[in-house]
């Protein structure tokens, strides 16, 4: 898939389906209180929606190799369109129960599927700047899905947010629809192409060029070329080679064959998913209890509060792209990883000292940049880091894994508000943070010392 060409259109689906998820963040729980339903059934009800992002990764990898980007995007997105749908018309716990645990699969499936293009379509020179678009698209959607369904609720029945996001999905299916695959986008090239022209659409073709060094070839690297026959025959002076893949690029097989003397796939694994469990947990308990702390020791009134989700999403917004490009032109994305995980402590440590508007509100622009570091480079450097055939894969357990922190974390938290105060929770959050940019730190310097 063309990244270039079809970065518009995953762009505008990122935007809209966030947008959509925050539409409903802030009015599900009031909307199934509606039901009656008891406190217990309400938080089992949402415990779901993290077990389907749980459980939801690999089986959204194993769907992206076998169907490809553009239709397990459209799964997907027609999935969380019949989840939106149908809570809109529900009104029995257990099926918002179902409906929410599939939304969960949906949600973690799409983050898989979009991340995984990126990381495949991309190379080690501009994933990271694609990752930012993405990540600012969401930080768009972040910003505006709260606004739009609060004036709706005020107007309207809580089901109409609903009915809103359903067609925001709908949009974004037919965003998907209009994605050029590979094979779409050479059956619509004109006839004079050159073999640069194909080797873009086409990665798995690989030219050998004299003296080549082998040692750039990936050694992790299982898959057999695929040779297109109507590019060796229209161009028959060129030698097509038999040899081991060559990665998404030249970079990209430096990095791979790294790879193969720096930290065994498993240890990449653990150190990854062990990241990520960390920064979901932090994030989940933010979440959950920020709204909480606000309203219980910094005495804000609701709108206070959710102008502070506002200027978060804005900074990232605005933040990400630029992270992004910073990221490719630094080339230590686990750096980045690191300030970013550190920028958000600070988020949470003006909070913590202050209940001043203004103090918290620039907290939360340096938070959101924060993120916006996070993200773009994490999942960059994953996608440096993994052979091509095992990306995606690598990708789903990541998601998977880490969402167990974020059904854990809030249980924890919520014993520490027990025996404690809402105080601790946060404590606990900056804990949280600090072993993530350890662990991180860990993983830099194996790399360097490998390098070294």
């Amino acid at each position: 898939m063309d990244i270039r060409r079809n970065l518009p259109l995953l762009i505008t689906i990122c935007f809209l389906s966030q947008m959509g998820g925050f539409m409903i963040l802030p009015l599900f729980p009031l909307f199934i209180e509606e039901f009656g339903l008891s406190g217990w059934m309400m938080g089992v009800i949402f415990a779901l929606f993290y077990v389907g992002k749980v459980i939801g990764g690999v089986p959204a990898a194993a769907i992206y190799k076998k169907l490809g980007g553009k239709r397990a995007l459209i799964l997907m997105l027609l999935l969380l369109a019949v989840c939106m749908g149908g809570f809109a018309m529900s009104s029995a716990a257990v099926l918002f129960g179902l409906l929410r645990l599939l939304q969960g699969l949906a949600s973690t499936g799409l983050t898989v599927v979009v991340r995984s293009i990126i990381g495949d379509g991309g190379n080690v020179d501009n994933r990271g700047l694609y990752n930012g678009y993405i990540s600012s698209s969401e930080g768009g959607g972040m910003v505006l899905g709260p606004v739009i369904s609060g004036w709706l609720a005020l107007h309207w029945p809580l089901s109409v947010p609903f009915l809103l996001v359903t067609v925001c999905c709908l949009m974004a299916v037919v965003a998907a629809m209009g994605i050029k695959t590979t094979a779409q986008a050479r059956a619509t090239h004109e006839s004079g192409n050159t073999l640069s022209d194909h080797l873009i659409e086409d990665p798995s073709v690989t030219v050998t060029q004299e003296p080549l060094d082998y040692l750039t070839h990936s050694v992790l690297s299982t898959d057999e070329v695929v040779v297109d026959s109507t590019t060796s025959d229209s161009h028959p002076d060129t030698t097509i080679s038999t040899a081991p893949p060559l990665s998404s690029s030249p970079s990209d097989a430096k990095h791979t064959q790294d790879l193969s003397t720096e930290l065994t796939q498993r240890q990449q694994l653990l150190g990854y998913g062990t990241v990520h469990f960390l920064e979901m947990s932090a994030y989940a308990v933010f979440l959950t209890y920020f709204a909480l702390y606000a309203a219980h020791i910094m005495h804000w009134d609701p709108f206070a509060t959710s102008l502070a989700f506002t200027v978060s999403g804005i900074s990232t917004l605005a933040a990400a792209p630029f992270v992004g490009y910073l990221s490719d032109r630094m080339g230590d994305r686990l750096l980045l990883c690191m300030l970013g995980m550190f920028l958000i402590g600070i988020e949470v440590a003006v909070f913590l000292s202050t209940s001043s508007h203004l103090w918290v509100y620039v907290g939360m622009l340096i938070g959101g940049v924060g993120g916006a570091c996070y993200m773009d480079s994490f999942f960059a450097h994953i996608g440096d880091h993994i052979p091509d055939e095992s990306r995606s894969s690598v990708i789903g357990k990541i998601v998977s894994a880490a969402e167990i922190g974020s059904i854990v974390s809030p249980l924890v938290a919520a014993l520490l508000m027990e025996v404690g105060s809402l105080y601790s929770v946060f404590v606990f959050n900056l804990v949280l943070i600090a072993a993530a940019i350890v662990v991180q730190a860990v993983m830099r310097s194996r790399y360097r010392l490998k390098k070294g």
